[in-house]
């Protein structure tokens, strides 16, 4: 868009949609970028579908548990809750009003969960894969192989839009229990050392394996359906 475009848009309308994701590893078969190139195409679909307009998506996250991987880029929690903060402003002078944060990373629920208070816009946060229907289709998928990170859903999305990493297929990882699922919800993992040391492939709990790009077109699709949808009651 150009910004008279930007100006017409808001004569009318008055919110916007607001990709997020991580720069970091995704197991042997999981592009690094994975994070925000799910929460992008989920974004930028919703928004064709909705008549919103979309961000550019911020890739840099917290992912300090990841550092023991080559390719992983990580932030500290002030510097990615400031940043946004600052996205926040900048769209407040411009006389946004509404902003729809739709994440694809775990380690950013906390600190973009801390924005709410005092923001200079209303806000929804929501994941890509908590929409119900989506969610309802990635067990359906894959059950308790979904695991916690590098999952089967994500690359999915990745090969559906992008490509396959082409090598020899790795078996199961150990699954997860409930109590380390609940220990871990938000990617709360250990030091990067000790994470490698008791993942050392990358996948936490997730058959990645099990992704297929027609999978991914079908959560893809979907996922960006129910967030049209919700940003659209967000925005009324």
């Amino acid at each position: 868009m150009a910004w008279e475009e930007v100006a017409a848009y808001l004569a009318t309308r008055d919110g916007a949609i607001l990709p997020l994701g991580s720069t970091e590893q995704h197991g042997p078969i999981g592009l690094i970028g994975t994070d925000a190139l799910c929460a992008a195409a989920v974004a930028e679909r919703a928004a064709e579908i909705a008549g919103a307009v979309v961000l550019p998506p911020v890739a840099y996250a917290p992912a300090p548990f990841n550092m023991g991987f080559p390719g992983t880029i990580s932030v500290s929690e002030g510097v990615f809750a400031a940043l946004v903060g600052e996205i926040m402003a900048a769209l407040a002078a411009h006389g946004f009003r509404r902003l729809y944060l739709l994440n694809g990373h775990g380690a950013s629920l906390v600190p973009l969960g801390s924005l709410a208070a005092g923001a200079p816009l209303a806000l929804r946060l929501r994941s890509w894969w908590e929409y119900p229907r989506t969610d309802a289709l990635r067990r359906q998928l894959y059950g308790e192989w979904e695991g916690m990170h590098a999952t089967p859903s994500e690359v999915a999305i990745t090969q559906a839009l992008h490509r396959r990493i082409d090598r020899p297929p790795l078996p199961p990882p150990a699954p997860l229990d409930a109590a380390f699922r609940a220990a871990h919800a938000g990617d709360r993992h250990g030091p990067p050392a000790e994470h490698r040391a008791r993942f050392p492939d990358g996948r936490v709990g997730a058959w990645s394996e099990l992704a297929r790009p027609e999978h991914g077109a079908r959560l893809l699709a979907l996922a960006a359906e129910e967030a049209a949808a919700d940003f659209a009651d967000f925005a009324a």
